[in-house]
């Protein structure tokens, strides 16, 4: 068995100090993901999504980041499916990226809003083919018997679009954008005595405050 117990890492590659951070969280956020970008971390823009259900029951995922306009955090996925179906009908989410080959950590709290049908049309048409094919065939979230569901509807799928024939976007499927109200930058430091400096949203404008490991 596991000794799940004595699984430490000691951290120490870098700190973090709020007299040196940005004073704006998205442009701090924006330089830790190019730093992650040119340090080659696998799949950077791969996010926790937290969502609550209508009985108030949390969920979470790993999802893509795919924008990051107006200072809101982009993604896009089937709004049927269960987070699609959550956010729609309560907002309040969370994100959170963790690079552990950087030793850290990124917590986004904020508003899911759907993004403008156009944004969500050309961004969709951008996609490679096989992905705008799957997002017709499969209907995400739901109970399907087998596989072979998704295979044969992805089948009828090529035929029905074969010799090059665009592909629209389905309607049931665009983005979100997070409208960030707090966020928590985590540096690991020895000894569990870790870095965290939190912006939180006041009138529209950030406040920094040092937080406890």
């Amino acid at each position: 068995m596991i000794n799940i117990q004595n699984l430490r890492k000691e951290y120490s590659k870098a700190s973090l100090d709020a007299t040196t951070i940005q004073k704006n969280p998205i442009r701090q956020f924006e330089e830790w993901f190019r730093t992650a970008i040119d340090s080659k971390v696998l799949e950077p823009n791969a996010m926790t999504l937290s969502t609550v259900s209508e009985g108030n029951r949390p969920s979470a995922r790993i999802v893509l980041l795919k924008g990051l306009e107006s200072d809101k955090f982009t993604f896009y996925t089937n709004y049927q499916s269960q987070k699609g179906k959550e956010l729609l009908d309560n907002p309040a989410c969370a994100l959170t990226f963790f690079w552990p080959e950087l030793e850290r950590q990124v917590r986004v709290e904020g508003v899911a809003t759907r993004i403008q049908e156009g944004a969500s049309e050309e961004y969709f048409h951008n996609r490679p083919r096989e992905s705008q094919l799957g997002a017709w065939a499969s209907p995400q979230s739901a109970v399907i018997k087998d596989r072979m569901i998704l295979e044969a509807r992805t089948a009828e799928l090529e035929k029905k679009f074969a010799g090059g024939k665009e592909i629209p976007k389905p309607k049931q499927w665009g983005g979100f954008s997070v409208d960030p109200h707090e966020i928590e930058f985590w540096q690991g430091r020895p000894s569990r005595l870790h870095d965290r400096i939190v912006f939180y949203k006041e009138n529209n404008s950030w406040t920094i405050h040092r937080l406890a490991p």
